[in-house]
């Protein structure tokens, strides 16, 4: 009896790991994600295809974070004018480039999935939480990040050329260390929500 407990219990776990997938071939399934309502009567690729670009925009997202991040401390940390300048007119470009386009896509994708196949984003909770972590992210990136590289590009293309580093730039510096920080966290703890879909 204890063995076939033990098999009912894995097969009832296979059962609920094989209910998170999306898509069965050429079958009418319920679409078993949490949050799916609907049940999709002949396979299509929109899901996919939605799904693979809201991939690439986490990518180009979380990728450019981090690095940009990383780059940006180390040019700093030479003390070296010229570096430092260059640095941060890449770090206001890239944002512009790939966070900016990550998180388009992100919410593009996102959202046109969550409409096109009946997901309840808000009141679904792993959704919902991907979905506000994604809002809070973009409100600090978009309020304090963007205006902060802003004025330090403005006072590094000053100081390109006089070579003098003024306190400014590093007072801005700890600020935009404080919240692109917190920034890059809070998309990084989204991985979970996506991944796992707690219900």
């Amino acid at each position: 009896m204890q063995t076939a407990s033990w098999r009912d219990e894995r097969a009832k776990n296979w059962l609920s790991a094989w209910r998170h997938v999306e898509y069965l071939s050429d079958k009418t399934v319920p679409y078993g994600l949490p949050g799916f309502t609907g049940v999709q009567n002949k396979m299509d690729n929109s899901y996919l295809i939605l799904k693979s670009l809201h991939i690439l925009g986490a990518v180009m997202f979380l990728g450019n974070i981090i690095v940009t991040g990383w780059w940006k401390v180390m040019a700093d940390r030479t003390r070296n004018p010229t570096v430092i300048a260059f640095a941060q007119r890449q770090v206001t470009l890239t944002d512009y480039i790939f966070t900016g386009g990550g998180v388009a896509l992100i919410l593009a994708t996102g959202l046109g999935n969550a409409m096109l196949h009946n997901m309840d984003f808000l009141n679904t909770k792993w959704l919902s939480w991907g979905f506000w972590l994604l809002i809070i992210s973009g409100i600090i990136w978009g309020a304090i990040l963007i205006p902060v590289q802003t004025v330090q590009a403005k006072v590094a293309r000053q100081f390109a050329n006089s070579g003098e580093i003024p306190d400014k730039y590093w007072r801005l510096g700890r600020v935009w260390m404080i919240f692109g920080t917190l920034a890059t966290i809070i998309p990084l703890a989204n991985l979970y929500w996506m991944v796992f879909k707690p219900v």
